[in-house]
């Protein structure tokens, strides 16, 4: 049987309805077209939530990274390539390239890091072991990404409580707790619009650490790194938790305009 190519490339269109007062595409859409296209990649090379749900096994994201180089603007075409750079008992590590439809420039680059895990039980699952290892054949060792390293954000003790926001319903996907891209769109929140006029996003770093639902208050603490980028704790809390539970961290950079 004939394999696809390791490298999958889809096409995008930059809706206005997905940009922001200055017509540019808002990272979380960006995010979440880079999301789409590992679900479009892996289904049509069967290890993807089409092959692994009847087997109570699903993908779930351990961390994101997105560096951005020029974002895409309203009814603009853009293509996304992704590809699946090493493949481990527990993690598998996939990249992003974002390029204009119509000279090919590249636009932004993305890192992200997959586990796999029991649906049922949440624990974690050896992706060599579904369909013999078949994902191994699927690596593209060749194609190098221009970002650097996912960065490792390590807060201190001294972070400042900065937001509060409430999960709701809109908050929440289909596996029931808030999603991914969910976390990005509080966080930028952050800020009131004033600062995204005389600053942009070049880099976004996530790091997931634990789940949160419907209903949980979460909790947005801030503090500056060495380097000048924000690094930003979410803590959930609940009737429930005696104190507050780390779900996510994140390191933005932003650059002026």
């Amino acid at each position: 049987m004939n394999k696809l190519p390791k490298i999958g490339s889809y096409e995008f269109l930059c809706e206005p309805f997905h940009c922001d007062f200055t017509t540019h595409l808002f990272i979380g859409f960006l995010g979440n077209h880079m999301l789409n296209t590992a679900d479009y990649h892996s289904n049509e090379r069967d290890f993807g939530m089409h092959y692994l749900g009847p087997l109570n096994k699903t993908w779930v994201l351990s961390r994101l990274a997105i560096e951005v180089v020029e974002m895409p603007k309203a009814y603009d075409r853009f293509t996304i390539e992704t590809w699946v750079e090493s493949a481990m008992r527990f993690f598998t590590n996939r990249n992003f390239l974002v390029r204009a439809r119509d000279d090919g420039r590249e636009l932004a680059y993305g890192k992200s890091i997959w586990a796999m895990i029991d649906t049922e039980t949440r624990q974690p699952q050896n992706i060599l072991e579904v369909r013999d290892g078949d994902i191994a054949t699927y690596i593209e060792k060749d194609k190098q990404s221009p970002m650097g390293k996912l960065s490792r954000v390590k807060m201190s003790k001294d972070a400042e409580k900065c937001y509060e926001a409430k999960a709701t319903y809109s908050d929440t996907d289909y596996n029931g707790h808030v999603n991914s891209i969910k976390y990005i769109d509080h966080i930028l929140d952050i800020y009131p619009l004033e600062f995204y006029k005389e600053h942009t996003i070049k880099r976004l770093d996530i790091a997931y650490v634990a789940e949160s639902y419907c209903g949980d208050t979460l909790n947005f603490y801030r503090e500056e790194d060495t380097d000048g980028g924000i690094m930003i704790s979410v803590r959930k809390s609940n009737e429930n938790l005696e104190e507050e539970v780390e779900v996510v961290r994140c390191k933005l950079t932003f650059v002026t305009k």
